[in-house]
């Protein structure tokens, strides 16, 4: 994921990107009560839109088109998919045009971002947040999707999915998690795959208890750059009594530092109730006189709030990664690692 503009494009929003008609920021946050999305089976048509960053190489539309056919689906490309300006894929518009009119066609039943980035919070304003109330169904991605899966739920109580992009990799696990979510309908435990090799422990893939016990709340979070960037507006969710999940790539433990304390400092760790840190991908201090490391961060952070907490989840920027239902009730135990479905999604 680039984010290395992230935080000047957001600022950008403000200033110089167009509100639609039917953007609401005053609009109340939605109730606490989510709003579940329609079911999904094989054949069914799903969109495929780039909400986000462009994609650089033809080819990527081809695999990720594929991929989804592969899992059963007819695919529905956005007529804006393929765009470019600058690092975005397209205008302001057309990527805030693409995911209303996917939302609002009968045929589309899901909704499949074809990659990350940077940018999707410059089109916050312009969802038609109204429309995807009527027609709540599936939306899937990660990393700068963050940006719509809260703001979504944020406005509307729809739950979204934190999982692969379209052109994420659909190896065995991740497809299975796939139809057991979207086509089982199955109260998913998600823990973490431990294979041991030829060392004498096993090191791959472990879980680390930061706070033992266990505690069941509405789940909500994603990417942690974009997830504190939209602090301050009416587009992050209400995290009251909440288990908070968060990952991120590419950033200096100062870096995550400074955005734990943006948590604090706006209330959002002082509310939750549970926390899971997933993967911090090539989060390595970069020299200096010296650095915290990501332990003394969660440590510093999370310790003193005395919640059941663990880090080490198959969440973030590698191959096999959980698919998060955003805004479902889950049952957190901090010992075993895992993360449990406790009710229905879909409608």
């Amino acid at each position: 994921m680039n984010k290395r503009n992230f935080i000047k494009s957001l600022g950008l929003t403000l200033g110089a990107v167009p509100f639609f008609a039917f953007d609401n920021l005053k609009e109340e946050r939605s109730s606490s009560i989510s709003l579940l999305p329609k079911s999904l089976k094989k054949g069914d048509t799903v969109g495929l839109i780039s909400p986000s960053s462009a994609t650089a190489e033809r080819i990527q539309f081809m695999f990720a088109q594929e991929a989804l056919e592969a899992l059963g689906f007819r695919v529905k490309l956005g007529e804006n998919l393929k765009n470019r300006r600058g690092h975005l894929a397209g205008t302001d518009e057309e990527r805030a045009g693409d995911l209303n009119s996917m939302f609002a066609d009968d045929e589309v039943k899901a909704i499949i971002c074809i990659r990350g980035g940077s940018g999707a919070a410059r089109i916050l304003p312009m969802i038609d947040y109204k429309s995807i109330k009527k027609n709540p169904k599936p939306l899937l991605g990660y990393s700068d999707i963050t940006a719509l899966h809260n703001a979504i739920h944020a406005k509307t109580g729809l739950i979204t999915f934190h999982g692969p992009n379209g052109t994420g990799s659909w190896n065995n696990f991740n497809v299975q998690q796939f139809e057991n979510i979207f086509f089982d309908k199955a109260l998913t435990t998600f823990q973490n795959e431990v294979q041991k090799g030829d060392d004498l422990v096993i090191k791959n893939n472990r879980t680390i208890t930061l706070k033992s016990g266990t505690v069941e709340g509405k789940i909500l979070g994603g990417n942690l750059t974009v997830l504190t960037a939209l602090s301050g507006t009416p587009y992050l969710p209400d995290f009251k009594d909440s288990i908070l999940f968060i990952e991120d790539i590419g950033e200096d433990p100062y870096k995550i530092d400074r955005m734990m304390s943006t948590l604090k400092l706006n209330g959002t760790l002082d509310q939750i109730k549970g926390f899971v840190f997933g993967q911090c991908t090539d989060c390595t201090p970069s020299g200096g006189y010296g650095s915290l490391t990501l332990d003394d961060v969660l440590d510093d952070y999370i310790l003193p709030l005395g919640i059941p907490a663990y880090k080490g989840a198959m969440i973030g920027h590698i191959q096999k990664q959980f698919i998060i239902p955003v805004g479902a009730r889950v049952k957190l135990d901090a010992d075993a690692g895992t993360l449990t479905m406790l009710e229905t999604i879909f409608q």
